[in-house]
């Protein structure tokens, strides 16, 4: 059996980058996630053209993003997994501030997801085999 599609999330293009430059513009003033993101991003305008492609290729099938989130994650070498939720409150105020409810509610369910699959895959690279916490 086939899984179902999602359910459409009723966005558009200039939404997604309304949502993308607003979130960005939290970050960089976040005293949490703000050094993590400064730490690897230099050029603004390129990062945030990126993840806007990212979310028009998860939410509008556009074909519009080629890259791996979890590997940069990965790579990134001070992205931690309790980050994950403070990324993901500060972007459902942003989807707040920015949508309707039932798209900012749809768009969020997916975020919560990617969010929980990199959480995972970040976890995973902090572990040691038999799951122990790397020390170094």
């Amino acid at each position: 059996m086939v899984p179902p599609l999602p359910p459409r999330i009723a966005v558009t293009p200039a939404e997604i980058d309304r949502v993308v430059a607003d979130f960005y513009a939290a970050v960089r003033v976040h005293p949490g996630l703000g050094p993590v993101f400064a730490a690897h991003v230099t050029d603004w305008p390129a990062h945030e053209a990126k993840i806007a492609g990212f979310w028009r290729n998860a939410i509008l099938f556009e074909r519009s993003y080629d890259g791996n989130p979890l590997q940069v994650h990965r790579d990134a070498g001070n992205v931690r997994p309790g980050m994950f939720d403070t990324w993901l409150g500060l972007f459902d105020s942003v989807l707040t501030r920015n949508l309707a409810p039932e798209a900012a509610a749809g768009w969020s369910a997916l975020a919560h997801r990617i969010g929980r699959s990199l959480r995972y895959g970040v976890a995973e690279a902090d572990t040691a085999p038999g799951g122990a916490p790397k020390l170094s």
